[in-house]
């Protein structure tokens, strides 16, 4: 048997069980490459080097023992390696953290924010930041900048910690734990912020691999914008003149104007559509009636 075969066994099988992703791949033919080629010990990216390379009985067995352990257990692939990717970048990651997936690392990415920064902003403050991914690829996107990480858990800033730590970013990244933005005292050029925003009706119908991650995570109360609310009210306290906040909400837009349907904002391209991460300006942030 071969590598791609191996991978093609597995994806039928995934296939079969009915698991559900979205938290690092989207199809089973991706999930499966991702748990062999781990297993096997090969680079992520290098499918089309080994793809025709025959494969022992005892790796393929070990190979196997993982996919049936994807689906028995129903925990996403990042937990049973201890690993996923953002825009290139590997990450640890386990249990006491969501899964990163951020839409807003592709904005950091394609410089879709550029334009409302500057020579001026100097402090990023990556609020729920959960494992540090999108506080490290700000680091690594301006190297100039200092950056705050905060979270509410300690447990996903001890995981944020070994992230920063991993790509040597301990003298560029402060970690703060805290409830919001009293996590992180200042006032910042920049926030970015993937909070907890599924509403409750979403949350019970989360499939079992999303409902392993942490629900303080995922969970934004009745209509998704329980923290929301909170942080854009609070967040012009702790934004230069200048600043801009950028915000991923997901597929809670319609939520999201309902709740602040007189907030002009600015919504950016992403590969999910242009209505999950928006951008907002601290004067119209302080247009918001009370």
């Amino acid at each position: 048997m071969t590598v791609i075969e191996l991978i093609e066994r597995a994806s039928a099988r995934l296939d079969e069980a009915g698991v559900s992703f979205g938290q690092g791949t989207l199809n089973a033919f991706d999930e499966a490459a991702w748990l062999v080629l781990w297993s096997l010990g090969h680079p992520l990216d290098a499918l089309d080097d080994v793809a025709a390379q025959p494969v022992a009985a005892a790796d393929a067995a070990r190979a196997d023992a993982l996919i049936e352990r994807r689906i028995g257990t129903r925990q996403p692939a990042a937990y049973l390696t201890g690993e996923a990717w953002l825009q290139g970048v590997p990450f640890h990651v386990d249990a006491r953290t969501i899964i990163p997936r951020s839409l807003i690392a592709e904005c950091l990415a394609e410089g879709s924010i550029d334009v409302w920064l500057g020579p001026h902003t100097r402090r990023v403050l990556d609020l729920c930041t959960g494992n540090g991914s999108l506080a490290v690829l700000a680091a690594m996107a301006w190297p100039e900048v200092e950056v705050v990480g905060a979270d509410l858990s300690a447990d996903a800033l001890a995981v944020a910690a070994q992230n920063v730590a991993r790509h040597g970013l301990q003298a560029r990244i402060r970690l703060c734990c805290g409830d919001g933005l009293a996590a992180a005292p200042g006032a910042f050029d920049l926030i970015l912020c993937n909070p907890p925003y599924v509403n409750a009706g979403s949350m019970a119908a989360l499939p079992p691999e999303f409902r392993a991650e942490p629900e303080l995570a995922l969970a934004g109360g009745a209509d998704g914008m329980d923290f929301i609310r909170h942080l854009l009210r609070d967040a012009p306290a702790h934004m230069t003149a200048e600043a801009v906040l950028v915000l991923e909400i997901g597929h809670e837009r319609g939520h999201f104007e309902t709740a602040f349907p007189t907030l002009e904002v600015v919504w950016l391209p992403t590969s999910a559509g242009d209505d999950q991460v928006l951008l907002v300006t601290r004067e119209a942030l302080q247009r918001l009636a009370p």
